[in-house]
């Protein structure tokens, strides 16, 4: 209203008529204008909100408008977000594990023991882990993988809601269309049920392959395929290029 009759008539006599304190409207029209004031600071909080990946709170937005030069206090960075629905993913105080080797299924010996490590030549061991990946949902999936220990290629994988059997063996079955695995070839993995499984020892048995797995409370024999989750997860996770669902 203020404005159309500012067209037609001077501005004193339309302050006057409407009874509006000049000032405040000024300060009102500045903070309306695109690219200024109140609409400038909502847009930059929303900006930094989505390039961290919904990962940043009030508090760590404050720091970057801060350290970007823009005045905004933390109570009012908090204040916009919640008006424009903007709350980061809040991590779960648990991490899923990954391995559950309390199962009746028999375990398999440790043929790593019984070699020199490092292996010598291609497709002599195989060696198999899973890992969680954190949704931007807040669930999971899960990764599993299969890699040559002399080359350190990544053979197989796949990536499920579910760790079960059919985790592992989607991933092995990667594996075979991709290389042919020698007679005797070691496939290690820790003691987990999924490798433990009568499904994945029958492909095992059907291709020639030696099962192996670590036993209780060892960890240098697997230690490769870890390591290999731990930079993957540094890389791409925390980098925020890592966006499922």
């Amino acid at each position: 209203m203020i404005e159309n009759g500012m067209r037609e008539f001077p501005r004193t006599e339309v302050f006057t008529l409407l009874k509006v304190d000049k000032s405040s409207y000024y300060r009102w029209a500045k903070e309306r204008r695109p690219g200024k004031g109140k609409d400038m600071l909502e847009a930059k909080i929303e900006e930094v909100f989505w390039r961290h990946g919904r990962k940043y709170g009030s508090r760590r937005i404050y720091f970057e408008l801060r350290d970007e030069g823009y005045p905004a206090g933390r109570h009012k960075v908090r204040r916009v977000m919640r008006e424009q629905g903007l709350k980061a993913i809040q991590p779960r105080s648990f991490v899923p594990r990954t391995t559950n080797s309390r199962h009746t299924l028999g375990y398999s010996p440790n043929l790593l023991l019984e070699m020199n490590l490092p292996p010598d030549k291609p497709l002599s061991v195989i060696v198999g882990d899973i890992t969680y990946l954190p949704l931007q949902n807040g669930k999971w999936d899960y990764l599993a993988t299969w890699t040559d220990l002399f080359s350190r290629r990544i053979l197989g994988w796949a990536i499920r809601e579910d760790m079960t059997e059919n985790l592992i063996i989607e991933a092995f079955q990667m594996l075979l269309g991709r290389v042919k695995l020698p007679a005797g070839c070691i496939i290690h993995s820790d003691r987990g049920g999924q490798y433990a499984s009568k499904k994945f020892r029958e492909l095992l048995k059907l291709h020639g392959c030696q099962q192996s797995m670590s036993r209780a409370g060892e960890t240098y024999d697997n230690a490769f395929a870890e390591s290999l989750f731990s930079r993957y997860k540094a890389e791409l996770l925390e980098g925020g290029s890592f966006a499922f669902r």
